[in-house]
This record gives structure tokens, C-alpha cells and sequence, in this order.
């Protein structure tokens, strides 16, 4: 298989990922809340990392960040550099929900 098949093949396989990946409204906690760890895993980790260490695509290493609360907020909201906006697929509670789970994670 030559290095191009082998590059389009796994651009496609991200695409199928990506395109098959759970609605954000199926991620609620037991008490109602947003559950940010489930968001994360759904949409952070495949730059990221389970960790926030990963940094696939230029991602940084969330648990080095100095970043406010506030700044990660508008950070997952409108994107940044080579990372998407988040505002069309979470909405605000479940954005806070992310960042308080990544603002969590072992430094």
C-alpha cells in the first residue's frame, strides 16, 4: 500500500469518527448536568488526549495552561488557532461542564 492510500485512509477513518460521534445531549450526568467528562472524551480527546497531554494537530498541553476559567471558556467557545469553535455543537452549560472536567485533570 503506498504512503498516499495509506494517508487517505486514515483521513477518511477520521472523517467516519467524527461524523459518528454521539450527540452532545447524550452526555448528562446523573443529576441532570452536563457531564463534562463525557464532552471531553467525546470531543477533546482526539487532539488532546485522555490526559490533555496528547497535542495531535498543535493541541496544547491542557494541563500546563495558565489560561483563566473564563479564558478556557471562550477558548472551547470560539475556537483558537488550529482549533474549532465549539459555540454550534455545545451549548454554554455544557462548554463550563468541559472546562471545569480539563481544569480538573492531573497536572
Amino acid at each position: 500500500m503506498t504512503l498516499r492510500a495509506v494517508i487517505g485512509l486514515m483521513l477518511l477513518g477520521g472523517l467516519l469518527a467524527c461524523g459518528s460521534a454521539p450527540e452532545a445531549g447524550t452526555a448528562v450526568a446523573a443529576n441532570g448536568e452536563p457531564d463534562g467528562a463525557r464532552l471531553y472524551d467525546m470531543y477533546c480527546t482526539l487532539c488532546h488526549g485522555n490526559d490533555g497531554k496528547l497535542g495531535i494537530n498543535g493541541a496544547k498541553d491542557l494541563t500546563a495552561s495558565a489560561l483563566s476559567r473564563e479564558e478556557m471558556i471562550a477558548v472551547v467557545t470560539d475556537g483558537r488557532n488550529t482549533m474549532a469553535p465549539f459555540k454550534q455543537v455545545l451549548d454554554p452549560a455544557q462548554v463550563e461542564a468541559v472546562v471545569d472536567h480539563l481544569r480538573a485533570l492531573p497536572k
